[in-house]
Protein backbone atom coordinates (compact mmCIF):
# COMPACT_ATOMS: atom_id res chain seq x y z
CA UNK A 1 0.00 0.00 0.00
CA UNK A 2 1.80 3.28 -1.64
CA UNK A 3 1.65 6.38 1.18
CA UNK A 4 0.69 9.42 -0.92
CA UNK A 5 0.58 13.18 -0.06
CA UNK A 6 -1.94 15.22 -1.73
CA UNK A 7 -2.03 18.92 -1.38
CA UNK A 8 -5.18 20.77 -1.98
CA UNK A 9 -7.25 17.70 -1.33
CA UNK A 10 -10.42 19.59 -0.66
CA UNK A 11 -10.08 21.49 -4.21
CA UNK A 12 -11.65 20.00 -7.30
CA UNK A 13 -9.07 18.13 -9.12
CA UNK A 14 -7.74 17.01 -5.41
CA UNK A 15 -11.12 15.99 -3.96
CA UNK A 16 -11.63 13.28 -7.57
CA UNK A 17 -7.97 12.13 -7.07
CA UNK A 18 -8.35 11.61 -3.60
CA UNK A 19 -11.49 9.35 -4.24
CA UNK A 20 -10.11 7.57 -7.09
CA UNK A 21 -6.85 6.46 -5.26
CA UNK A 22 -8.79 5.71 -1.90
CA UNK A 23 -10.77 3.20 -4.34
CA UNK A 24 -7.40 1.80 -5.37
CA UNK A 25 -6.44 1.63 -2.07
CA UNK A 26 -3.50 4.45 -1.24
CA UNK A 27 -3.14 4.99 1.90
CA UNK A 28 -3.53 9.02 1.57
CA UNK A 29 -3.03 11.54 3.44
CA UNK A 30 -4.74 14.68 1.96
CA UNK A 31 -4.17 18.75 3.12
CA UNK A 32 -5.81 21.78 2.63
CA UNK A 33 -6.59 25.05 3.87
CA UNK A 34 -10.04 25.54 2.71
CA UNK A 35 -9.27 28.94 1.90
CA UNK A 36 -12.13 31.25 0.78
CA UNK A 37 -11.46 31.77 -2.77
CA UNK A 38 -14.43 30.40 -3.50
CA UNK A 39 -17.53 29.20 -1.79
CA UNK A 40 -15.83 27.06 1.49
CA UNK A 41 -19.20 25.08 1.51
CA UNK A 42 -18.35 23.09 -1.81
CA UNK A 43 -14.83 21.83 -0.42
CA UNK A 44 -16.21 21.02 3.16
CA UNK A 45 -18.76 19.09 1.50
CA UNK A 46 -16.40 17.41 -0.78
CA UNK A 47 -14.22 17.12 2.33
CA UNK A 48 -16.69 15.14 4.17
CA UNK A 49 -17.26 12.44 1.16
CA UNK A 50 -13.38 11.76 2.20
CA UNK A 51 -13.24 11.57 5.89
CA UNK A 52 -13.76 8.33 7.65
CA UNK A 53 -12.99 6.13 4.28
CA UNK A 54 -10.50 3.49 5.29
CA UNK A 55 -7.19 5.03 3.85
CA UNK A 56 -7.82 8.39 4.04
CA UNK A 57 -6.45 11.17 6.30
CA UNK A 58 -6.85 14.81 6.36
CA UNK A 59 -4.62 17.49 7.91
CA UNK A 60 -6.01 21.18 7.35
CA UNK A 61 -3.13 22.98 6.63
CA UNK A 62 -1.29 25.56 4.36
CA UNK A 63 1.65 24.77 1.89
CA UNK A 64 3.05 27.92 2.63
CA UNK A 65 3.15 26.91 6.68
CA UNK A 66 6.76 25.93 6.24
CA UNK A 67 7.01 24.30 9.94
CA UNK A 68 3.61 22.28 9.54
CA UNK A 69 4.77 21.55 5.84
CA UNK A 70 8.04 20.16 7.98
CA UNK A 71 5.73 18.30 10.63
CA UNK A 72 4.19 16.91 7.95
CA UNK A 73 6.88 15.26 5.63
CA UNK A 74 8.33 14.04 8.65
CA UNK A 75 5.47 12.20 9.97
CA UNK A 76 4.87 10.88 6.68
CA UNK A 77 7.75 9.30 5.00
CA UNK A 78 5.65 9.17 1.37
CA UNK A 79 6.00 6.97 -2.30
CA UNK A 80 4.45 9.71 -3.94
CA UNK A 81 3.39 13.34 -3.10
CA UNK A 82 0.97 15.13 -5.37
CA UNK A 83 0.96 18.54 -5.78
CA UNK A 84 -2.54 20.08 -6.65
CA UNK A 85 -2.90 22.78 -3.68
CA UNK A 86 -2.38 26.37 -5.82
CA UNK A 87 -4.04 29.68 -5.78
CA UNK A 88 -5.69 29.50 -9.04
CA UNK A 89 -7.36 31.57 -11.43
CA UNK A 90 -5.87 33.85 -13.98
CA UNK A 91 -8.42 36.77 -13.89
CA UNK A 92 -7.60 36.89 -9.80
CA UNK A 93 -4.27 37.21 -10.31
CA UNK A 94 -4.74 40.79 -11.47
CA UNK A 95 -6.54 41.59 -8.02
CA UNK A 96 -4.32 39.29 -5.59
CA UNK A 97 -1.17 38.35 -7.01
CA UNK A 98 0.69 38.03 -3.64
CA UNK A 99 -1.74 35.34 -3.17
CA UNK A 100 0.08 34.00 -6.24
CA UNK A 101 3.19 34.33 -4.75
CA UNK A 102 2.63 32.79 -1.24
CA UNK A 103 1.15 29.95 -2.19
CA UNK A 104 2.55 28.93 -6.10
CA UNK A 105 6.22 30.02 -4.97
CA UNK A 106 7.05 29.98 -0.97
CA UNK A 107 4.01 27.42 -0.72
CA UNK A 108 5.86 25.15 -3.35
CA UNK A 109 9.29 25.39 -2.43
CA UNK A 110 8.03 23.84 1.07
CA UNK A 111 6.78 20.53 -0.82
CA UNK A 112 10.70 20.72 -2.78
CA UNK A 113 12.08 21.24 0.60
CA UNK A 114 10.15 18.25 2.42
CA UNK A 115 10.67 15.57 -0.87
CA UNK A 116 14.60 16.81 -0.36
CA UNK A 117 14.63 16.23 3.41
CA UNK A 118 12.20 13.33 4.59
CA UNK A 119 12.40 11.64 0.84
CA UNK A 120 9.99 10.88 -1.48
CA UNK A 121 10.14 8.64 -4.68
CA UNK A 122 8.22 10.63 -6.97
CA UNK A 123 6.82 14.08 -7.16
CA UNK A 124 4.06 14.68 -9.14
CA UNK A 125 2.63 18.54 -9.70
CA UNK A 126 0.08 20.65 -11.01
CA UNK A 127 1.44 23.15 -13.93
CA UNK A 128 -1.14 24.41 -16.32
CA UNK A 129 -1.79 24.71 -20.04
CA UNK A 130 -1.88 28.84 -19.37
CA UNK A 131 2.67 28.70 -19.29
CA UNK A 132 1.95 28.84 -23.34
CA UNK A 133 1.49 32.02 -22.71
CA UNK A 134 1.87 33.97 -26.23
CA UNK A 135 2.76 30.61 -27.93
CA UNK A 136 0.69 30.49 -31.29
CA UNK A 137 1.87 26.87 -32.81
CA UNK A 138 -0.71 24.52 -32.72
CA UNK A 139 -0.90 22.06 -30.71
CA UNK A 140 0.70 22.81 -27.82
CA UNK A 141 3.66 20.73 -27.37
CA UNK A 142 5.72 20.54 -23.97
CA UNK A 143 8.61 20.26 -26.36
CA UNK A 144 7.68 23.81 -27.34
CA UNK A 145 9.66 26.60 -25.21
CA UNK A 146 7.28 28.68 -22.95
CA UNK A 147 9.17 31.54 -22.37
CA UNK A 148 6.60 34.49 -22.07
CA UNK A 149 3.51 33.89 -20.33
CA UNK A 150 0.51 36.51 -20.02
CA UNK A 151 -0.80 36.39 -16.51
CA UNK A 152 1.43 36.24 -13.41
CA UNK A 153 -0.89 32.94 -12.89
CA UNK A 154 1.15 31.13 -15.84
CA UNK A 155 4.11 33.04 -14.37
CA UNK A 156 4.17 30.89 -10.89
CA UNK A 157 3.35 27.97 -12.76
CA UNK A 158 6.25 28.29 -14.75
CA UNK A 159 8.58 29.13 -12.07
CA UNK A 160 6.91 25.67 -10.40
CA UNK A 161 8.43 23.78 -13.63
CA UNK A 162 11.91 25.32 -12.97
CA UNK A 163 11.75 25.07 -9.09
CA UNK A 164 10.95 21.34 -9.61
CA UNK A 165 13.87 21.08 -12.81
CA UNK A 166 16.44 22.42 -10.10
CA UNK A 167 15.75 20.08 -7.02
CA UNK A 168 15.52 17.15 -9.81
CA UNK A 169 19.00 18.07 -10.77
CA UNK A 170 20.53 18.25 -7.15
CA UNK A 171 18.96 16.63 -5.43
CA UNK A 172 17.56 13.09 -7.78
CA UNK A 173 14.10 13.89 -6.88
CA UNK A 174 12.13 12.28 -9.87
CA UNK A 175 9.36 15.15 -10.63
CA UNK A 176 6.68 14.58 -12.98
CA UNK A 177 4.78 18.36 -13.75
CA UNK A 178 0.91 18.20 -15.25
CA UNK A 179 -0.09 20.92 -17.56
CA UNK A 180 -4.16 20.60 -17.46
CA UNK A 181 -5.84 21.51 -19.92
CA UNK A 182 -9.26 23.56 -18.57
CA UNK A 183 -10.60 20.63 -16.41
CA UNK A 184 -14.72 20.47 -15.91
CA UNK A 185 -17.08 18.81 -14.04
CA UNK A 186 -18.99 17.55 -11.37
CA UNK A 187 -18.13 19.32 -8.10
CA UNK A 188 -16.06 21.51 -10.28
CA UNK A 189 -14.76 25.25 -9.13
CA UNK A 190 -17.60 27.80 -9.20
CA UNK A 191 -15.33 30.63 -10.58
CA UNK A 192 -14.65 28.69 -13.88
CA UNK A 193 -16.52 29.81 -17.08
CA UNK A 194 -18.55 26.39 -17.38
CA UNK A 195 -20.05 26.72 -13.40
CA UNK A 196 -20.43 30.51 -14.09
CA UNK A 197 -22.80 29.58 -17.56
CA UNK A 198 -24.62 27.14 -16.34
CA UNK A 199 -25.53 28.96 -13.13
CA UNK A 200 -26.46 31.89 -15.14
CA UNK A 201 -28.42 29.64 -18.04
CA UNK A 202 -30.75 28.20 -15.50
CA UNK A 203 -31.66 31.21 -13.37
CA UNK A 204 -32.42 33.16 -16.85
CA UNK A 205 -29.03 35.84 -16.42
CA UNK A 206 -26.82 37.11 -19.28
CA UNK A 207 -23.75 35.47 -19.37
CA UNK A 208 -20.10 37.15 -20.49
CA UNK A 209 -18.91 36.15 -23.56
CA UNK A 210 -15.17 37.37 -23.93
CA UNK A 211 -13.69 38.11 -27.29
CA UNK A 212 -17.39 37.91 -28.87
CA UNK A 213 -17.00 34.16 -28.86
CA UNK A 214 -14.15 33.55 -31.06
CA UNK A 215 -12.41 31.40 -27.64
CA UNK A 216 -11.51 27.83 -28.12
CA UNK A 217 -10.59 25.67 -25.18
CA UNK A 218 -9.64 21.75 -24.91
CA UNK A 219 -12.08 21.29 -22.14
CA UNK A 220 -10.55 18.28 -20.47
CA UNK A 221 -13.08 16.13 -18.04
CA UNK A 222 -12.49 15.25 -14.67
CA UNK A 223 -12.23 11.82 -15.15
CA UNK A 224 -9.95 11.72 -17.60
CA UNK A 225 -7.45 13.90 -15.68
CA UNK A 226 -7.51 11.73 -12.78
CA UNK A 227 -7.21 8.61 -14.72
CA UNK A 228 -4.02 11.03 -16.01
CA UNK A 229 -2.48 11.51 -12.94
CA UNK A 230 -2.76 8.30 -11.50
CA UNK A 231 -1.02 6.31 -14.25
CA UNK A 232 1.88 9.19 -14.37
CA UNK A 233 1.98 8.66 -10.34
CA UNK A 234 3.12 5.00 -11.46
CA UNK A 235 5.66 6.13 -13.60
CA UNK A 236 8.55 7.45 -11.86
CA UNK A 237 10.29 9.66 -14.70
CA UNK A 238 14.26 8.69 -15.61
CA UNK A 239 17.06 10.88 -16.94
CA UNK A 240 16.32 11.16 -21.17
CA UNK A 241 19.75 9.40 -22.44
CA UNK A 242 19.52 11.68 -25.59
CA UNK A 243 19.16 15.45 -24.15
CA UNK A 244 22.03 17.31 -24.70
CA UNK A 245 22.30 21.17 -24.04
CA UNK A 246 22.75 21.60 -27.61
CA UNK A 247 19.43 21.41 -28.45
CA UNK A 248 17.87 21.08 -25.12
CA UNK A 249 14.28 19.61 -24.88
CA UNK A 250 11.92 21.75 -22.56
CA UNK A 251 9.51 18.55 -21.73
CA UNK A 252 12.45 16.11 -20.72
CA UNK A 253 15.95 16.15 -18.77
CA UNK A 254 19.20 14.90 -17.88
CA UNK A 255 17.75 14.76 -14.57
CA UNK A 256 14.57 12.70 -13.57
CA UNK A 257 12.20 15.04 -14.36
CA UNK A 258 9.30 15.26 -16.99
CA UNK A 259 6.36 17.50 -18.16
CA UNK A 260 3.46 16.15 -19.55
CA UNK A 261 0.33 17.51 -21.10
CA UNK A 262 -3.42 16.25 -20.15
CA UNK A 263 -5.74 18.04 -22.55
CA UNK A 264 -8.77 15.97 -24.57
CA UNK A 265 -6.87 16.88 -27.86
CA UNK A 266 -10.11 18.74 -29.43
CA UNK A 267 -10.16 22.36 -28.96
CA UNK A 268 -13.68 23.00 -28.70
CA UNK A 269 -15.26 26.68 -29.90
CA UNK A 270 -16.98 28.62 -27.18
CA UNK A 271 -19.93 28.99 -29.03
CA UNK A 272 -20.76 24.97 -29.65
CA UNK A 273 -19.61 25.10 -25.82
CA UNK A 274 -22.69 27.56 -25.01
CA UNK A 275 -24.62 25.65 -27.41
CA UNK A 276 -24.07 22.12 -25.46
CA UNK A 277 -24.71 24.24 -22.23
CA UNK A 278 -28.21 24.87 -24.05
CA UNK A 279 -29.06 21.56 -25.30
CA UNK A 280 -28.32 20.36 -21.21
CA UNK A 281 -30.00 22.86 -19.10
CA UNK A 282 -32.89 22.81 -21.90
CA UNK A 283 -32.54 26.52 -21.86
CA UNK A 284 -31.43 29.43 -24.21
CA UNK A 285 -27.96 31.45 -22.81
CA UNK A 286 -28.13 35.52 -23.22
CA UNK A 287 -24.75 36.19 -24.39
CA UNK A 288 -23.64 39.60 -23.45
CA UNK A 289 -20.33 40.01 -26.11
CA UNK A 290 -17.24 41.53 -24.58
CA UNK A 291 -13.43 42.00 -25.66
CA UNK A 292 -11.20 39.83 -24.39
CA UNK A 293 -9.89 39.77 -20.89
CA UNK A 294 -6.20 41.11 -19.87
CA UNK A 295 -4.09 37.81 -19.35
CA UNK A 296 -6.46 35.38 -21.39
CA UNK A 297 -5.33 33.98 -24.60
CA UNK A 298 -8.24 33.28 -27.45
CA UNK A 299 -6.88 28.70 -28.10
CA UNK A 300 -5.76 26.06 -26.38
CA UNK A 301 -5.21 22.90 -27.97
CA UNK A 302 -2.98 20.25 -26.17
CA UNK A 303 -0.30 17.58 -28.33
CA UNK A 304 -0.54 14.66 -25.78
CA UNK A 305 1.55 12.05 -27.87
CA UNK A 306 4.01 11.63 -24.85
CA UNK A 307 1.00 11.07 -22.40
CA UNK A 308 -0.65 7.79 -24.79
CA UNK A 309 3.01 6.89 -25.69
CA UNK A 310 4.36 6.49 -22.25
CA UNK A 311 1.56 5.62 -20.34
CA UNK A 312 -1.46 4.12 -22.68
CA UNK A 313 -4.06 6.73 -22.30
CA UNK A 314 -5.59 9.87 -23.68
CA UNK A 315 -8.10 12.03 -22.64
CA UNK A 316 -11.35 11.02 -24.97
CA UNK A 317 -15.03 12.47 -22.83
CA UNK A 318 -16.82 14.50 -25.65
CA UNK A 319 -18.05 17.87 -24.36
CA UNK A 320 -21.55 16.98 -24.80
CA UNK A 321 -21.12 14.00 -22.51
CA UNK A 322 -18.85 15.86 -20.00
CA UNK A 323 -21.81 18.53 -19.47
CA UNK A 324 -24.49 16.33 -18.80
CA UNK A 325 -22.63 15.23 -16.47
CA UNK A 326 -22.21 18.02 -14.79
CA UNK A 327 -25.54 19.62 -14.91
CA UNK A 328 -27.25 17.16 -13.99
CA UNK A 329 -24.69 17.00 -10.68
CA UNK A 330 -25.70 20.74 -10.47
CA UNK A 331 -29.16 20.23 -10.56
CA UNK A 332 -29.01 17.73 -7.98
CA UNK A 333 -26.32 19.64 -5.46
CA UNK A 334 -28.29 23.11 -5.53
CA UNK A 335 -31.64 21.63 -6.17
CA UNK A 336 -32.60 23.23 -8.96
Amino acid sequence: MKKVLVTGAAGFIGFHLCDKLISLGYDITGIDNINDYYDTRLKLDRLALLEGRPGFRFIKTDIKDRAAMEDCFKGGRFDVVVNLAAQAGVRYSLQNPHAYIDSNLAGFLNVLEGCRHYGCGHLVFASSSSVYGANTKMPFSAHDNVDHPVSLYAATKKANELMAHAYSSMYKIPCTGLRFFTVYGPWGRPDMAYFLFTKAIIEGRRIDVYNNGNMKRDFTYIDDVVEGIVRVMERIPSPDREWTGDRPDPATSYAPYHIYNIGNNSPVELLRFISALEECTGRKAVKNLLPIQPGDVPATFADVDDLVADTGFSPSTSIEKGLEKFVDWYRGYFRV
